[in-house]
Formats: structure tokens, C-alpha cells, sequence
């Protein structure tokens, strides 16, 4: 299992506040982590690869999930922390979005609000949230997402040593089943010659019989 540093980890911060952007960028960047920050959800959303199936250029088009993902993303994301309250689309909104589409649910959410409303808190956990940070967040407060991103980042990383090495085994196989059919090929073309041979004893027992047989001259047959 690989050891993962707090500089492999890499933030998206949303938040329509310009001044609690910097703040938490500062924060996690004190942490050794690299932020990408967004001041909206639906841009968070498009940074993802994240839109509305009803957007589909195909109007044919059906999908089982109400989001889709245009594109996988080249820069891994280990983990989003977003305000609660922002114009248009609400950091609960953005969770939704993120634990409904089957590329980024595993990506540990974390929402930020500067109200502490005990519904709001309990609807968020309820919907995967993994933290709730009442404002301002501090330093103190982000050393708890750390075991998150570990978690979420060593369980990809199995994952994709995993499909690694599933092709080595399938090639692996393949000649198995290649000395498997040989062998069988060899074997009929044993039993060939046995039933040859022993059709010919049979026959010749048979007529070795006739032969020894003895002959009735008297014997005649009416009707």
C-alpha cells in the first residue's frame, strides 16, 4: 500500500464570497494541499465535467441519472468543501449533484455555513456530507479532512492496481487453454487407432466362428 503526503492532495473550494475564498485557500494551502477555487456551484459543476442530462445536444438521448459527465477530469479532485448558501445553487444542491453521479460520489464533500442550523447540518450528513464547519473555518478544522482524502485516495489507487493487473492474469489464461485443447486434440487421435483395431478383432473373431463351425449335409428345410 502506498504512503499518500498531504501535497498529493488536491482541494476544489467553492464559496460566491471572494473573502471566504482566500481565506479557505490560504488554510488549505498552509496544509500543503493544491486549491482550485470557484465562486458558484453550477462552476464547480463545469469543472467536474458535470451537467444536466436534460442539457444533452441528442434530444434522443435517455439517461438512467439526471447528470452526466462530459469528460473525465484530468486533475484529480480529493476532495470539495463548499458553502452552504450561495445565489442559484446551495452547497446542498452541489452535494446532490456530486453523490448522484456515479464518476465523483466517492469525492468526500464538506460544507461550510456560517449558521448553525441543526436541520441543515442533519440534512447534509444525511445526503453524505462527511464534515459540517460552522464560519469561520480554521486551521484546526481542516486537519479532519485529511483521514477523508487518505481514504478516498488509497481506495483509487487499489482500484486501479487492481485493473492492472486483471489483464496479466486473462494473458496469463490464454495458454492454459491452448496446452488444455491440444492434449484433447492429441487424445482422439489416440482413440482413433484403438477403435480401428479393435473393429478388426471383432471381425475376425467372427469369421474364425464360421469357420470352425460344423457342416450339416442332411439337413433341409420344407415349407
Amino acid at each position: 500500500m502506498g504512503v499518500v503526503t498531504e501535497s498529493q492532495f488536491h482541494v476544489l473550494a467553492v464559496d460566491d464570497s471572494f473573502f471566504d475564498r482566500k481565506m479557505i485557500e490560504r488554510l488549505l494551502q498552509k496544509s500543503s494541499c493544491q486549491v482550485t477555487t470557484v465562486d458558484s456551484g453550477s462552476k464547480a459543476l463545469e469543472f467536474l465535467g458535470l451537467r444536466e442530462s436534460n442539457q444533452s445536444d441528442d434530444p434522443n438521448a435517455t439517461s438512467t441519472s439526471p447528470f452526466v459527465c462530459d469528460f473525465v477530469q484530468e486533475v484529480e479532485i480529493n476532495l470539495i468543501i463548499t458553502d452552504y448558501c450561495m445565489p442559484g445553487m446551495t452547497g446542498y444542491d452541489l452535494l446532490k449533484r456530486v453523490k448522484e453521479s456515479a464518476a465523483f460520489r466517492s469525492i468526500p464533500v464538506v460544507i461550510m455555513s456560517s449558521e448553525n442550523i441543526p436541520a441543515r447540518i442533519s440534512r447534509c450528513l444525511e445526503e453524505g456530507a462527511e464534515e459540517f464547519f460552522l464560519k469561520p473555518v480554521k486551521l484546526a478544522d481542516l486537519t479532519k479532512l485529511k483521514p477523508h482524502m487518505i481514504k478516498t485516495k488509497l481506495k483509487k489507487e487499489s482500484e486501479k492496481q487492481a485493473e492492472e493487473v486483471k489483464p496479466e492474469i486473462e494473458e496469463e489464461e490464454s495458454p492454459v487453454i491452448e496446452i488444455l485443447t491440444l492434449h484433447q486434440e492429441l487424445e482422439s487421435e489416440q482413440q482413433e487407432p484403438m477403435l480401428s483395431n479393435n473393429k478388426r478383432k471383432a471381425m475376425e473373431e467372427v469369421i474364425s466362428t464360421g469357420r470352425s463351425r460344423p457342416k450339416y449335409n442332411d439337413i433341409t428345410t420344407s415349407v
